[in-house]
């Protein structure tokens, strides 16, 4: 009987990430930390979008076009005028990866896979993705946009909530590269480590980080923005924020760790480990099906037709899996 991929198939997500908080606090003064919250601001802002040419070739046409109000009611966060440091804090639990399927409704596809993970543990282990996880908690890459602004960020990786018992300290995050997985960090070590172990089911891991970001006196900082499907809501931007105090999603923070995939065809810069390699941003998809690249092709090759994919392509496969998702296959076209 001819292997099928089974019609319904799906696992759950090994990194179980945590929202992200926001504080802040002064460098100088070491001041008791206090929430940033989310403010309300009304602006008039002026017309600059692309107009049409009947519009822009006609002075006349033009002055009425930009005579009208462009009124923008939005959410903002900022430091306070005392502070010139954001606090940011997420935690990240490690769920063993054998390969098994959340829900599966073949059992002979199930047998399948699973002998093909644990060929792929017993041959490769998980060393590579620890790593490469480590290396975008270390380097902040989950900061986004407060990075970029950041003039310096102490990140610190503890077991405990309140911070004691520190597995890794790094002075300047800013200072790891966000392009190369080779980080001569020591740092680094250590949270691979404790993410290995996790991921092998060796031990019950949760770790919980802390970074200080020094942002400058005053500065806007920069929580998740919400997603707007009431069109008719009064504000135009909707911050994220929960019992009063800014925050960052955890998806957003997800997506950033597991920014990890520099396999795909004629790779520059790494992307997230996604089913076609997809960056919403840039409005592409680097792994096209096309190419037989992206995670249904190799996947697919791999147990279905014990065509192993080369080692890079292994790596992200499993990658795909760890992240977690919906692979069955519904039979529709």
């Amino acid at each position: 009987m001819t292997l099928t991929t089974a019609s319904v198939l799906a696992f759950e997500r090994n990194l179980d990430i945590s929202d992200a908080y926001f504080w802040q606090l002064d460098s100088a003064s070491g001041n008791q930390r206090r929430p940033v919250g989310i403010q309300t601001k009304s602006v008039r802002g002026t017309i600059s979008n692309r107009l049409k040419a009947a519009i822009a070739n006609d002075p006349v046409k033009l002055d009425a076009e930009i005579e009208k109000p462009n009124l923008q009611t939005v959410d903002v966060a900022s430091l306070d005028h005392d502070c010139d440091t954001l606090l940011v804090k997420w935690s990240c639990k490690v769920l063993p990866f054998t390969g098994k399927p959340s829900v599966c409704n073949d059992q002979d596809y199930q047998t399948k896979l699973l002998s093909v993970v644990d060929s792929y543990l017993a041959g490769q282990g998980v060393g590579e993705l620890a790593r490469r996880y480590a290396c975008n908690i270390a380097n902040a890459r989950w900061l986004w946009r407060n990075r970029l602004g950041a003039e310096t960020i102490k990140l610190t990786v503890s077991l405990n909530a309140d911070g004691s018992n520190p597995i890794a300290e790094i002075a300047n995050a800013k200072n790891l590269s966000l392009t190369s997985f080779d980080q001569a960090d020591e740092a680094v070590a250590p949270i691979a480590q404790l993410i290995a172990q996790g991921l092998k089911g060796e031990a019950f891991v949760i770790f919980y980080i802390k970074a200080e970001v020094k942002m400058g006196y005053g500065q806007e900082v920069y929580p998740s923005q919400e997603l707007i499907l009431d069109t008719g809501k009064d504000k135009s931007k909707v911050l994220y924020q929960k019992k009063d105090i800014a925050g960052m999603h955890s998806q957003k923070i997800s997506n950033a760790i597991r920014t990890i995939d520099t396999w795909y065809p004629e790779a520059q810069f790494p992307i997230a480990a996604e089913p076609y390699g997809t960056v919403t941003t840039l409005g592409t998809a680097f792994r096209q099906p096309k190419q037989k690249q992206d995670f249904y092709s190799l996947f697919d090759k791999w147990v279905l037709d014990d065509q192993l994919p080369s080692l890079e392509q292994q790596h992200y496969v499993m990658a795909v899996l760890i992240r977690g998702g919906v692979f069955g296959a519904s039979g529709k076209e």
